[in-house]
């Protein structure tokens, strides 16, 4: 199934899906905006290892793709804070499954619950 989308080709949905959440990042800071709005602050400390440069690519293209809003607060000093949109929310039971699955093929192969 064949499609061009923004000058694009696509083979199949599972490649456009991945363009919108796919990668290291974009799930986890999917799932860390899950309750409600967060803080670019609280994002770095939720995901420690990401640098400061990924994680504002990875928040720009998710706002991009209309998965999430940054909202900036005038006051002093800044506050910016990133809420999921409904397009994002509709992400998190997809997301859901393939940690369930990802939890799932880790034990298969013998890696424990903490990565081991």
């Amino acid at each position: 199934m064949e499609f061009t989308y923004n000058n694009r080709l696509y083979y199949n949905p599972i490649e456009f899906v991945m363009t919108h959440i796919g990668g290291t990042w974009k799930m986890p800071i999917l799932l860390c905006l899950r309750d409600g709005p967060v803080r670019y602050g609280d994002l770095k400390t939720a995901i420690p290892r990401i640098s400061d440069k990924m994680l504002i690519t990875q928040l720009r293209e998710l706002e991009d793709k209309k998965m999430l809003t940054r909202h900036i607060y005038i006051e002093k000093p800044p506050r910016v804070e990133y809420k999921l949109t409904a397009l994002g929310q509709s992400a998190l039971p997809m997301i859901d499954q393939l940690t369930a699955y990802g939890l799932f093929l880790m034990k298969e192969v013998g890696i424990g619950s903490s990565g081991e």
